[in-house]
């Protein structure tokens, strides 16, 4: 299909006909709750299977089985009226005309691995944003394919929040925040892989407001303004339950200015090959610095570079280079830099059956990249602060000012922390699971330099004080002449 009638294609179609019309090998449908996502791809799987007849073979899929109950129970109410046959203990719609529809958990990448070998034509992943990283689902690429002519498809469909909500937006919202536009990756052998997202709104969901008219008065009473925003919305910039809920991009970014040469330098780093490395690079502002947004406060940290080890295009993927090519980068980046001193994962230090990772970071080079064994204490323990609370104390400082900021170039920082989750077994960690890599480095970055907020107090006005010398019998006062003479003069002008 060329650009000019997929341009044609999208804007006269509402959300359900889009989809079902829709020729892109892959879309990303979502947005609110309640957009009638479930229904829409069940209503053109039906449309296809009736179209393609025994070509049609396809798999619904979500993180767990248990977790398609509801979708199980609406195909029932679809498929039972058209003749279609349902094998419980396969889970497997049987159509007229030959095609299979199959509903199946897809959890690790090697669940996808098991249908190599089939024509599968068509993949759905419902609720996309609860995987982490999304290896499983673009593992489904290697497995869509039709002997018999059927265009392949794979169908994403979600909310905003949940642990993948950093790279759906990264991949679908971002580069069209509207949706309903043709979007184009670049393939390495040159070739074009065009996507779309479809916004999922509820108002387009006509029997859901028929039925039950006051399904929207209910999202008002879920909770937070955030989750009200994500789930009536499909606000993609609303993060329910962020870890960092005291983020604030209008006071914590700043634009790159010049740092005083007297300011402390120094780096923290997380370590990573098949996953992402971090390094960052930090400067103590060691008295009041005015910019163009505000006052950074004395003692604050700036984050002012960073290098970010991670595969364009394929979040939480590392980009698997040596530690002696991670230390050559390293000093790269930071010639004419004064760095006191860098911190890392202590599990760098740690040999086995070799020279350590810190050992071969920091011999690669023509002046040692250095680091000592950060304190990587993610929780408070014995009453002592976690670097999480560490990183938290610094973002909120004194109240009205932060005491920590980041340049605006340092895009992986400001992509990543915001939508990071608390740990559903503990809440008071992080989910490891999701991308967090930055924020490991930054904890180091934090516990390295530990804050506690002082209290600005407002300086009481100073008593006038009048004392007759025993010898002299002349009055002393404690203010001076030229203090005295000021105050007289604005008595008289009041």
């Amino acid at each position: 299909m060329d650009q000019k009638t997929s341009i044609a294609w999208a804007p006269q179609a509402g959300p359900q006909k889009a989809l079902v019309d829709c020729p892109f090998r892959e879309i990303f449908f979502g947005g609110a709750r309640g957009g009638g996502k479930t229904d829409g791809v069940l209503g053109k799987y039906a449309i296809k299977a009736a179209r393609y007849g025994d070509g049609f073979n396809a798999l619904f899929c979500r993180r767990e089985l248990p977790m398609l109950d509801d979708a199980i129970e609406r195909s029932k109410e679809i498929y039972g009226k058209i003749g279609a046959q349902w094998n419980d203990q396969k889970k497997t719609w049987f159509f007229p005309g030959g095609g299979r529809l199959r509903f199946r958990p897809l959890e690790r990448v090697q669940d996808a691995d098991k249908y190599q070998g089939q024509n599968v034509s068509d993949v759905c992943i419902e609720e996309a944003g609860i995987y982490p990283d999304p290896k499983p689902i673009d593992r489904i690429f290697g497995i869509l394919r039709s002997a018999k002519g059927v265009p392949t498809q794979l169908i994403l469909t979600g909310n905003p929040g949940g642990a993948g909500q950093h790279w759906i937006k990264e991949r679908y919202i971002n580069p069209a925040p509207t949706g309903m536009k043709m979007l184009v990756r670049k393939l390495p052998n040159g070739g074009e892989h065009r996507y779309v997202f479809i916004p999922s709104r509820i108002q387009d969901n006509k029997l859901l407001m028929h039925n039950d008219p006051e399904y929207i008065n209910n999202l008002y009473l879920v909770g937070s303004e955030q989750l009200v925003k994500a789930w009536l919305s499909g606000d993609w910039n609303a993060v329910e339950g962020a870890f960092f809920d005291c983020w604030e991009s209008s006071k914590h970014v700043v634009r790159p200015f010049s740092l005083p040469e007297e300011w402390t330098r120094f780096r923290s780093m997380d370590w990573g090959s098949a996953r992402p490395f971090s390094v960052g690079w930090w400067a103590i502002a060691s008295d009041d610095h005015e910019t163009e947004t505000g006052v950074i406060p004395r003692g604050s940290i700036i984050r002012y570079r960073e290098w970010y080890g991670c595969k364009e295009g394929e979040p939480n993927t590392g980009l698997k280079l040596t530690a002696e090519e991670v230390g050559k980068g390293i000093q790269e980046r930071e010639r004419g830099d004064k760095i006191a001193y860098g911190v890392i994962d202590p599990a760098a230090f740690s040999q086995d059956g070799g020279p350590s990772i810190y050992e071969r970071l920091s011999k690669a080079t023509d002046h040692k990249v250095l680091f000592r064994p950060a304190d990587n204490k993610r929780v408070s323990q014995k009453g002592a602060l976690g670097g999480w609370d560490q990183m938290r104390a610094r973002m909120k400082g004194d109240g009205e000012r932060p005491a920590l900021y980041v340049f605006s170039t340092c895009v992986d920082f400001i992509r990543t922390i915001p939508s990071l989750q608390h740990d559903k077994d503990r809440p008071e960690d992080l989910d490891t699971e999701a991308e967090d890599h930055v924020a490991d480095e930054a904890r180091y970055a934090c516990m390295s330099r530990p804050y506690i907020r002082e209290m600005r107090v407002k300086a009481k006005p100073q008593e006038i004080m009048f004392q007759a010398d025993e010898k002299t019998g002349l009055i002393k006062s404690n203010l001076t002449f030229a203090e005295l003479l000021k105050r007289q003069e604005k008595r008289r002008r009041a």
